[in-house]
């Protein structure tokens, strides 16, 4: 009976781990950018390996400077900063606001994963509210009604 018991437990408790990681990973990187947002944003100094330090408020440059040592961390770092790069190559504009999104996304993703909700309708659920968001942004931008909602 023991032998059964281990091996499930000690993977229910790495997947634990890993999660944990992983948000630690994506709150790092969040908290570093989400200081640079909005008017009263603040300034960081960003240390790097040859010439002088860079100032920056910009929060793409803030996460592309983030390296975080811990494999686990450092992926969903990664995919946030993705985040950033590509709403900063797409619109110009926002990478702070998306990668603050993108955080809170995860953390409640993470969340109800963990209490044993389905990830794949978890995508589904984050897909549709994109589109009908999408949907909503064009009809406000254009007509200044939102009257398009998407079930």
């Amino acid at each position: 009976l023991s032998r059964v018991l281990v091996p499930h437990l000690t993977r229910a408790y790495a997947k634990d781990v890993k999660f944990t990681l992983m948000l630690q990973g994506i709150d790092l990187l969040a908290d570093a950018v989400a200081i640079t947002m909005g008017p009263k944003g603040r300034i960081v100094i960003i240390e790097k390996s040859w010439g002088s330090p860079k100032v920056t408020k910009d929060g793409v440059t803030v996460a592309k400077s983030i390296d975080l040592k811990n494999k686990y961390k450092n992926i969903e770092a990664k995919l946030v900063r993705d985040v950033a790069n590509n709403t900063n190559e797409k619109a110009g504009d926002g990478p702070t606001t998306a990668t603050v999104l993108a955080c809170s996304i995860a953390k409640e993703g993470f969340e109800k994963i963990s209490k044993g909700a389905n990830p794949v309708e978890i995508r589904r659920g984050c897909e549709n509210c994109f589109i009908g968001c999408c949907w909503c942004g064009l009809s406000v931008n254009y007509s200044r009604s939102c009257s398009h909602r998407n079930s």
